[in-house]
């Protein structure tokens, strides 16, 4: 069993042999603290989530441009940064990196009440069982698959606005996003696997089809 983020580098590697010279990788944040009393989305990275940031962007090919965004919770911006710093230091090229509202829990329309029915669930995968069943408040969450649908619509938009002709966005989020897309666009069941850290998926265009696709073999075309 490889490193955390290893799925991810795979991931990017097996799609750029298929002569794609443009990806956008959408991944969860790094290892990070969970501080009991701590807001949950204040908790950073440990020591060890940053350097499997860093070893991360080490990994990646070199012949990529990279260029980051971010959920605006620190854990999620120093991830971006780090993954960059990594691939700049063993000589490839970055542009640099910026928060993205898009990439947080914009779909919560009310966090707190969104916490509570994860509690009383008992944990995030159950929650988002009730959530994509229609079973949470609707002014707790937006329509999941409306959700899905904006956040793929603004990550292929950036995919769109490249700055370099050999280029990676690296997108930064959290594990609720990456179900939320591996269960509404690619069909991927919530209990088939969880999220781990800096696990990701793959947006890109083959023979002007947009597509995604994740490490556990599953591809599909996306019509946004």
């Amino acid at each position: 069993m490889g490193e955390f983020g290893d799925a991810s580098v795979d991931l990017v590697a097996a799609v750029l042999g298929r002569r794609v010279r443009r990806c956008l990788l959408l991944i969860r944040h790094s290892a990070r603290e969970y501080e009991p009393g701590r807001h949950d989305l204040e908790n950073p990275l440990t020591a060890e989530g940053r350097a499997l940031s860093r070893r991360l962007g080490e990994r990646l090919p070199k012949s990529l441009t990279l260029r980051g965004y971010a959920g605006p919770p620190h854990r999620c911006m120093e991830t971006a940064e780090l993954v960059l710093a990594g691939h700049e230091a063993r000589g490839g090229a970055i542009t640099r990196h910026r928060p993205l509202e898009a990439l947080g829990v914009f779909y919560a329309l009310d966090q707190m009440k969104m916490w509570k029915g994860m509690r009383e669930a008992g944990g995030l995968v159950p929650y988002m069982a009730q959530w994509f069943a229609g079973g949470v408040p609707a002014d707790a969450m937006m329509q999941p698959a409306s959700a899905a649908r904006l956040l793929a619509t603004v990550l292929a938009a950036k995919l769109r606005s490249p700055v370099a002709d050999h280029q990676l966005d690296v997108c930064v989020s959290h594990d609720m996003s990456l179900h939320l897309l591996r269960h509404q666009l690619l069909g991927e069941r919530l209990d088939e696997a969880p999220v781990a850290y800096l696990d990701g998926l793959l947006l890109f265009e083959e023979d002007g089809v947009l597509k995604m696709a994740s490490h556990r073999g599953t591809e599909t075309a996306l019509e946004l």
